[in-house]
């Protein structure tokens, strides 16, 4: 496959040059399997392979795209007259632009052989053990309502008229559990999932564990009163706030005055203890890639240090509109895309403290497990109010479990008010973070 990719985008090259052309290639080919299994059996298996191309061109300052699955000889001329023609449609943009000159990338493992050597019915024994483990953890655990192994392997060949040629492949792996507990009446909700890029390293068992201990430690959860306490965040919950601040360190919010950091590079946005990194080298995140979607090598960029604001995540077109190069965040879904500013592996860097000792000396305060309709706080301003769920603190101790409340705030407070930071980062896809504790929450509640 690799042979035939480079040959593919080898003869779009020479076409485009022939026509003076600044071009690029961009090829995929992506092998996913799913098996989700319920009371045991398998309920859904599926498995999906593609191969395409995406081509984009500079045509006088217009940018031009076309795409294709079909990567026949015969076709590669039209799909880059097509490319061509859609930049007619177009505006000059000075700013539009190739990453130039043969790059050297950070030598990586991306890729452990063990996951195609697996066989589909050990694939398939994870599954089942993952429902096993959560059915036999507490006899409250009524419903697995899915329980599923997944995997994705992908060979990734990107050639452009600069001298760029980047060839590499990766594969990750994962478990997950959704499931229910029950009690008097009462029904709750827990999930766990894990991914991984070495298959070696999924345990089925973590998975059923956490996701019904989830479950079952919110059990006749019930309101409190409305008030401002300190509030301790599971690293879950954290990965969410992160969502919302990916959107203000990206470099194409900033320059739309989108961004919440606009015009405060250097200043302090956050506790002297935070620091938050997009790293496309880490060793063992799974969106670690030698390149990004364009071809520009991965690197750890900082972006806050010790509460400072850094910098932000650039691509090729932004990174010239400031006057700076690209920190390697041109990222791309698919190759029916064009790339655009994006996270790898985004996270808060762990801090020196145990989970259990950020909790320890509060005497009341609540230790937050949940939060719902974070997609509704605003990445402009940094407000938000969303739907939380937890678990009291009481004299340091956790006791009864909270829900039907609602926290509220702004992410600017919310990271000048962290004053604890957990050892136990912990990645849910590419986004990271640690346990954190803040000083005060406002809470809304009965």
């Amino acid at each position: 496959m690799k042979d035939r990719l480079l040959g593919v985008g080898n003869i779009v090259m020479e076409k485009a040059r022939r026509k003076g052309l600044d071009a690029e290639v961009f090829l995929l080919y992506d092998k996913e399997l799913s098996i989700e299994v319920v009371d045991g059996q398998v309920e859904t298996l599926k498995e999906a392979e593609e191969t395409g191309m995406g081509i984009r061109v500079i045509n006088q300052g217009r940018l031009g795209f076309a795409y294709t699955t079909n990567l026949e000889e015969s076709v590669l001329q039209e799909m880059l007259d097509r490319a061509v023609g859609s930049s007619r449609y177009t505006t000059v943009d000075e700013n539009n632009m190739l990453p130039e000159g043969a790059f050297t990338y950070p030598p990586m493992e991306t890729y452990d052989p063990a996951i195609r050597q697996a066989t589909l019915e050990e694939k398939t024994a994870m599954a089942r053990e993952v429902e096993t483990v959560a059915r036999a953890y507490d006899k409250r655990i009524s419903v697995i309502e899915r329980s599923g192994y997944e995997d994705s392997e992908y060979l990734l060949v990107i050639i452009n008229t600069q001298g760029v040629e980047a060839v590499e492949k990766g594969a990750f792996c994962g478990l997950y559990a959704y499931l229910v507990a029950e009690e008097d009446g009462d029904a709750q909700t827990g999930f766990s999932l894990m991914a991984r890029k070495h298959f070696g390293e999924l345990n089925p068992r973590e998975v059923g564990c956490e996701a019904a201990r989830n479950a079952v430690r919110m059990l006749k959860g019930r309101t409190i009163p409305s008030q401002s306490i300190p509030c301790v965040l599971e690293p879950y919950v954290v990965t969410n706030f992160l969502g919302i601040l990916s959107n203000s360190v990206n470099a194409d919010s900033v320059q739309k005055g989108k961004s919440l950091f606009a015009g405060k590079v250097g200043e302090q946005v956050a506790a002297s203890e935070l620091v938050l990194v997009d790293d496309g080298v880490y060793e063992k995140g799974i969106a670690s890639f030698p390149f990004d979607g364009e071809g520009v090598p991965a690197q750890r960029t900082v972006l806050m240090e010790n509460g400072i604001l850094k910098g932000f995540l650039y691509d090729s077109y932004t990174a010239r509109k400031d006057g700076t190069t690209s920190t390697g965040n041109g990222v791309r879904s698919s190759f029916r895309s064009l790339p655009g500013v994006g996270t790898t592996n985004f996270f808060f860097s762990p801090g020196p403290t145990r989970p259990a000792d950020l909790v320890r000396d509060i005497s009341r305060g609540l230790y937050i497990t949940e939060v719902m309709g974070m997609h509704t706080a605003n990445p402009i301003s940094g407000d938000f109010s969303v739907g939380a769920a937890g678990i009291m603190i009481e004299y340091g101790e956790l006791t009864r479990p909270v829900r039907g409340i609602t926290i509220a705030g702004n992410l600017k407070d919310f990271l000048l008010n962290i004053e604890g930071i957990g050892n136990d980062l912990r990645f849910f896809g590419g986004t990271g973070a640690p346990t954190l504790r803040l000083k005060a929450l406002s809470i809304a509640g009965e």
